[in-house]
């Protein structure tokens, strides 16, 4: 159960991260969707949260600037070659007076505002430096899917693992990722100075850079029905006039 902010100020914003080329999906976060680009959805939506100050989209192309000008975004052009969409964010936040930073996906068009005020108040405990959302909804198909990262919290509510494959006798134990972070802005400075680790390549989830360095990731667990975009076909699957 969340709980409220404290009665001192901190400021908080939302980036998301968007990089247009996709290998799996090219342009997916143009992708039109009831006429609207992808990623302009996930930007209202956020800008729903009543526990963020504002919401920034971190571009990477003057192709997507274009195209999202019309509907007058926030937009921070970043540099072209970063890794991860973390490196992207922390490019944006450097020089920014704030104190806690989300990293939204830009492919989670049907994003829930309410979860992004859960993860908020996570913050609300000075001692929590990186957090995230876990989702106890999750089937059978998810358990099979890559794409679909699961994970494992102890009995704090603290993340210990991530994995992408699972053993049918782990089933039992695990939770449905969502990818959306909260950081500490000296955390995510720290993070980023990091050397890929080799669980982090071997999966390619770089929420493991944090466990294998020694960060704890604080969990807000949801009842969210977690549904991000991966590839064209996971279109098919949303209803987007919910």
């Amino acid at each position: 159960i969340p709980c409220d902010r404290k009665d001192e100020l901190i400021v908080v914003i939302g980036v998301i991260p968007a990089r247009l080329h996709s290998t799996r999906f090219p342009n997916k976060i143009l992708t039109p969707i009831n006429e609207k680009p992808m990623v302009m959805h996930v930007y209202d939506r956020a800008r729903e949260s009543e526990k963020l100050d504002d919401v920034i989209i971190a571009i990477d192309s003057n192709d997507t600037e274009e195209a999202l000008k019309q509907y007058k975004p926030n937009l921070k052009m970043t540099h072209p070659d970063h890794l991860s969409g973390t490196d992207r964010v922390a490019e944006v936040v450097k020089d920014m007076d704030v104190d806690v930073i989300l990293n939204i996906q830009g492919d989670e068009p049907m994003l829930n505002p309410s979860i992004i005020d859960q993860l908020v108040s996570c913050f609300d405990d000075e001692f929590v430096e990186m957090a995230t959302i876990g989702s106890r909804v999750i089937d059978s198909s998810d358990y099979l899917n890559p794409n679909s990262v699961k994970m494992m919290i102890n009995e704090n509510g603290y993340a210990t693992s991530f994995s992408r494959e699972i053993k049918d006798y782990q089933i039992g134990g695990y939770y449905h990722h969502v990818g959306i972070y909260g950081y500490r802005k000296d955390t995510l400075s720290h993070f980023t100075t990091l050397d890929q680790s080799r669980n982090e390549k071997n999966l390619n989830l770089e929420q493991l850079r944090a466990l294998d360095n020694g960060i704890a990731i604080k969990v807000a667990m949801t009842d969210y029905p977690h549904r991000g975009i991966d590839t064209k076909e996971d279109l098919e699957l949303i209803d987007f006039n919910k």
